[in-house]
């Protein structure tokens, strides 16, 4: 594969590079390019992450990027997930999680077995260098920047929190440069982490980033798109100067779990789901399924969305682009609910192998101890 086919298939379905100049950098020296994308270990997988993350992996794999999933366990304890027990979390990271990431892969068609996976308790543990580089990171950043960057925890800036979240942070940027990252991969919900690992990369002095000649680099930030929430918003029309706002506070969340989907939803919940979901005809710059269809269906040139239809609306239609399908829905050519009902049947298909895994007893059982640990209300968020 030539250079500029990599990174336009590492660009595609993505909302920003920081930067491509470096991306190019990275491609044309033949330094290897390590990837990584973080999770905090906080409930069941929904298609934001399981599908939406996935495909990106995917294509950073068809590239020959090595690619690393983290299972980030003492950040989801110290943001006070699933109770904040952190043995209860580390059995969930690498028992559900690890299984529901690697099916989730196997669903957009990439090979589970290419995939590693990264436990943080395994990489701090007896490691001095991780939190020397935690310190050196945290010299190089003021505290104003550490309180401003609790966003990329799911809080609020200016939000009360605990001394142990302002760690955080800096805990994830080292993240990068401990596993010698040189492309972080994440949502752009992560993006303040990110440019301050860009930031602090030429000033560390414990694990700086190096090319293949040695030379000090930046690591690639790649921030694929966060996929919608199933819900309606609170303000309707939204005004266009909002529309960035909004559309950030009701991207997918495993909170509401009637505005999302997860990885091994049954046939009949998907479809009774995306059959509530918000759809307003004719509307294509806020519309949930629409976004679905462009990010989880339409992911590349072979892509394809069968609408089925009685004949007296219009007979069945074959849509083999996303932009041939939004141009009828704007001109109200393609009903809300026809979409929607071929969106779902797309989707119950695309998710078959993860919800065959977790049909097998091994897998099934890693389900029900996450359900029960959830169903104890501990989760304080």
């Amino acid at each position: 594969m030539e250079t500029e086919q990599k990174f336009n298939l590492i660009k595609k379905n993505t909302e920003e590079i920081i930067t491509e100049e470096d991306l190019k950098y990275l491609l044309n020296s033949g330094t290897k390019i390590k990837h990584y994308i973080g999770f905090e270990i906080s409930g069941k997988i929904h298609l934001g992450t399981g599908l939406m993350c996935m495909s990106k992996v995917k294509d950073f794999m068809d590239v020959g990027i090595d690619c690393s999933i983290f299972l980030a366990d003492w950040h989801t304890w110290i943001n006070d997930k699933l109770g904040g027990e952190l043995e209860k979390i580390k059995k969930i990271a690498v028992g559900y999680f690890k299984e529901g990431m690697k099916a989730s892969l196997k669903c957009v068609g990439g090979d589970p077995e290419k995939l590693k996976f990264v436990l943080g308790s395994e990489l701090y543990h007896n490691n001095d260098l991780y939190w020397q580089t935690v310190i050196d990171i945290s010299k190089n950043t003021s505290l104003a920047r550490m309180k401003r960057s609790i966003t990329i925890m799911g809080r609020k800036e200016g939000e009360a929190i605990d001394f142990a979240q302002l760690i955080y942070p800096p805990m994830q940027v080292a993240d990068i440069f401990i596993q010698g990252i040189n492309l972080a991969h994440a949502g752009l919900d992560q993006r303040k982490a990110h440019v301050i690992a860009r930031d602090v990369a030429l000033k560390l002095k414990t694990k700086p980033l190096l090319d293949k000649n040695g030379k000090p680099i930046k690591p690639v930030a790649v921030h694929h798109h966060l996929i919608l929430g199933l819900g309606k918003p609170p303000i309707w029309p939204i005004p266009k100067e909002r529309l960035q706002e909004l559309w950030a506070a009701l991207k997918m969340s495993k909170s509401n779990p009637d505005t999302c989907i997860f990885i091994h939803d049954s046939p009949e919940d998907i479809r009774r789901k995306i059959n509530q979901a918000f759809c307003m005809e004719g509307e294509t710059e806020f519309n949930p399924i629409l976004d679905w269809t462009k990010y989880l269906i339409f992911r590349d040139v072979n892509s394809k969305l069968e609408v089925k239809r009685p004949a007296k609306f219009g007979r069945d239609i074959t849509y083999t682009s996303y932009e041939e399908l939004e141009k009828d829905f704007a001109k109200k050519k393609l009903h809300p609910m026809d979409l929607k009902n071929a969106v779902a049947e797309k989707l119950i298909q695309i998710l078959e192998p993860a919800r065959k895994h977790f049909e097998q007893p091994k897998a099934k059982k890693m389900l029900e101890e996450l359900e029960n640990l959830m169903a104890t209300k501990y989760d304080k968020k």
